[in-house]
Order: structure tokens, then C-alpha cells, then sequence
């Protein structure tokens, strides 16, 4: 079987909303199961049972951290639209004001220093 076609986009926003979701909701089964059996061996399952109370804590971890992952990597998504800095018409190299007080603050502090 041939491997699926590679593509260079990172799939729609939506996608990556999916994703992290998902990789969130895998998150909060695994810290729901940690915390529930710890909770369980301390405090004893309660009148609803093993299971129930088990099932409790990882439905509700998960659902949690996969609401906050999803938001997260929505934000964290880069947009086509981002603001790209323009080349500098004297180097080609890249130009920005807070790059270019930083070089200035160095050369500031290298000619003190000899």
C-alpha cells in the first residue's frame, strides 16, 4: 500500500482545534485515572462503586483539559495572515526595531567595556 500523499499545509483551523481536543482528552484520561485510583485507595470507592467513581474522575479530567487544549491550540495557530517583518534595504537581512535597539544596546556596552 502506498503511504498517503505529504502535504506542506497544516490542515484548517478546525483541524488543529480537533487535535487538540483530542490529544487533551487523552491527557485528562490518563491524569482522571492517576488521580481517581489515588483518590480511591485513600478515600474508598463510595457508595457508587469502582467503576463509577473511577469512570467519574477520567470523563470529567478529560473533558476539561480537552476543552482548554482545544482553545489553546486554536490561539496558538498561525494565521496566513500574520505580520511578516520586511528585509532591511541595506543588508537583505531582516529589520526590526527591537532587534535593532538590542544591537545598539550591545555595541553600547562592548565600546564601554574596552
Amino acid at each position: 500500500m502506498p503511504p498517503p500523499p505529504q502535504t506542506t499545509a497544516g490542515g484548517s483551523t478546525f483541524d488543529k482545534m480537533k487535535m487538540g481536543a483530542l490529544m487533551g482528552s487523552c491527557v485528562g484520561l490518563t491524569i482522571g485515572f492517576i488521580f481517581g485510583s489515588f483518590s480511591v485507595m485513600r478515600a474508598g470507592p463510595g457508595p457508587r462503586g469502582l467503576v463509577a467513581t473511577l469512570s467519574q474522575y477520567m470523563l470529567s479530567s478529560a473533558a476539561t483539559f480537552g476543552f482548554f487544549m482545544s482553545i489553546g491550540s486554536v490561539i496558538r495557530t498561525e494565521s496566513q495572515y500574520a505580520y511578516a517583518l520586511p528585509p532591511n534595504p541595506t543588508n537583505g537581512k531582516i529589520s526590526h526595531p527591537l532587534m535593532m535597539a538590542w544591537k545598539k544596546s550591545e555595541e553600547k556596552c562592548r565600546m564601554e567595556s574596552l
